[in-house]
């Protein structure tokens, strides 16, 4: 399958697609799925060096993250780095979740569309075209080469042999969807204090992405995240 269709100039004149490999929007109305390269699991700073180096940074450069960032980034958030686990026995994450619900989902906000990350086959399924990374909600986000949207499914609450039975109370659920969101926001920072990039997470305009995003109403946007090198 082919995933990009470019016409004479689109590189130059759009150079994150180009850093991406991405479709140019004035050729298509329709994203492609990226496959993203295989995540590097090594290099970087240690985990205590790069604890001593996590701070939030909101000045980011607008320049576009190498494919291969990308991949690694989304990969230490949120991917599989197991076959099975817990009494599901879906595929490990590298975040935990309230009985391995696995509950929360990452809506990649890039210049030209807004992908769902795919952890198992490890790309990025498209969403909606055009940029969105204004729904970020804070001065600044709009120009990060990445936005990262932490969106809830209330439909992976549910009982499955496993013991918490309070899963279905709003109340639990809430507790439950904030720390998984705080886990993997924390798995953002320490990569981008690993490799030198700038993180910065914060609130979001939630009801307008939910809408573009075209999400169902069991899911919900609770924050965003931006990454980018530092300006």
């Amino acid at each position: 399958m082919k995933r990009r269709t470019f016409v004479a100039g689109a590189a130059a004149a759009l150079p994150a697609l180009a850093a991406l490999k991405m479709p140019a929007l004035q050729t298509s109305p329709e994203l492609q799925p990226i496959a993203l390269p295989k995540p590097e699991k090594d290099g970087g700073k240690s985990v205590l060096a790069s604890l001593q180096e996590r701070r939030t940074i909101r000045i980011l450069s607008p320049d576009p993250l190498p494919p291969q960032t990308l991949s690694n980034l989304l990969w230490a958030a949120w991917g599989v780095n197991r076959p099975e686990a817990g009494i599901r026995r879906k595929p490990g994450r590298t975040a935990a979740s309230a009985s391995n619900s696995q509950e929360i989902d990452l809506y990649v906000a890039l210049p030209e569309g807004v992908y769902l990350y795919e952890a198992v086959p490890h790309r990025l399924a498209p969403v909606v075209a055009g940029d969105f990374r204004a729904r970020a909600g804070r001065r600044g986000a709009e120009k990060a080469p990445l936005n990262v949207f932490f969106v809830v499914d209330l439909k992976k609450y549910v009982v499955e042999g496993q013991p918490d039975r309070n899963i279905g109370d709003p109340e639990v659920q809430k507790s439950y969807y904030f720390v998984a969101a705080g886990l993997i926001a924390q798995n953002i920072y320490l990569f981008a204090a690993s490799h030198g990039l700038a993180a910065w997470f914060h609130n979001c305009d939630r009801e307008n992405a939910a809408r573009e995003f075209k999400l169902r109403p069991e899911q919900k946007v609770l924050f965003a995240q931006s990454v980018g090198r530092p300006a």
